[in-house]
This record gives C-alpha cells, sequence and structure tokens, in this order.
C-alpha cells in the first residue's frame, strides 16, 4: 500500500476506531491469530457494511479489503480509494485485476480481508456459497489465511458485536512452523 493511502487509512481507523468502540461494543477472540508481520489472507463473512472496519480496528497493521467496485466509483469513492481498497466487479465471473492487486498487496506483506462469499449476504442463511479467492490467492503467495466470524448485530448501544479469529490455515505444500 502507498504511504499517501497508508496515512488516510490510520487517519480513518484513528476516526472510527473509538466510535465502533462507544457503539457497539465489540469482543474480539482470537487476536493474537492475526500475525504481527507478513502477508496473511483474513477471510469471513460479510452480513453488514461495518464488517470491514471492525476487521480493521482488530491490528494496528494496515488491512486491504476488496470492496465492490460501485464503492470506489460513488460519491465517497475517494475515501476508498484512499484507504487502498482493491476494486472487485461484483458482476464478472472473474476479477483478474482485484486478484493481480491482492496477490501483489500479499507479496508486500499486506494483510487482505476478503469475504470468500463474494458479497455481502443479504439472506436468512449463514453464509452463501464460497468462491474460490481467498484460496487462490494463499496458494499463488503461501501466506496463511486468517479465518474469521463475526456474530451479532450492530445495534449501538443495545447489542454487542463479536469476531472470532480462527487459527492460520496455510496452503497446501506450503505450511511455514515458526
Amino acid at each position: 500500500m502507498k504511504s499517501s493511502n497508508s496515512l488516510i487509512y490510520k487517519g480513518l481507523r484513528l476516526i472510527f476506531k473509538p466510535l465502533f468502540y462507544v457503539l457497539f461494543r465489540p469482543v474480539i477472540v482470537g487476536r493474537e491469530n492475526i500475525p504481527k508481520s507478513g502477508g496473511a489472507v483474513i477471510a469471513g463473512n460479510h452480513k453488514h457494511a461495518l464488517d470491514p472496519i471492525f476487521v480493521d480496528i482488530c491490528t494496528k497493521r494496515v488491512v486491504c479489503t476488496l470492496a465492490k467496485k460501485e464503492l470506489h466509483d460513488g460519491k465517497f469513492g475517494f475515501l476508498f480509494r484512499g484507504a487502498g481498497t482493491i476494486p472487485v466487479d461484483l458482476h464478472s465471473a472473474h476479477n483478474p485485476a482485484a486478484l493481480k492487486a491482492a496477490v501483489k498487496a500479499l507479496k508486500e506483506s499486506s494483510l487482505v480481508n476478503v469475504s470468500p462469499e463474494a458479497k455481502r449476504n443479504y439472506t436468512d442463511q449463514l453464509l452463501l456459497p464460497f468462491k474460490y479467492g481467498a484460496a487462490v490467492m494463499s496458494y499463488r503467495t503461501g501466506v496463511p489465511i486468517i479465518p474469521y466470524a463475526i456474530t451479532g448485530n450492530y445495534r449501538p448501544f443495545r447489542e454487542r458485536v463479536k469476531i472470532t479469529f480462527g487459527k492460520p490455515i496455510f496452503p497446501s505444500g506450503k505450511e511455514t512452523h515458526e
């Protein structure tokens, strides 16, 4: 991520983190599973627009989030571009530009947040069918996938939201041991 994007990202996090804590009193489990350095794919469910912000406040590291292209093209697109999100065309069967950008970020030791469902889940189903992007990113770069699950509802002052990070999952044949 370019340093100018990093500054914008960190500035936005400086604003959103305390606001998020006051409004939603988040519970974070397994934060220690997010690597302190090196690349990793952070992959989990996506039921609410605030989910990426929740992931971002769980670490001091900059997180490059895959976000639908329309957000980059909209009225607040400058914020999404400035924060270093990676645009994804949800109407396309394949997103080679997004995959290339994510792989580049991972090779530069960044964290990349992706929803394996490939979009927000507006249904009553627990999860939508997974796409292969997170696994492909992990395999091409040798970095682990850090799974997460967000539960609860974003109801200010009334309910807590919880995120649970699982143990790293390394691509087959590329396990590393510390």
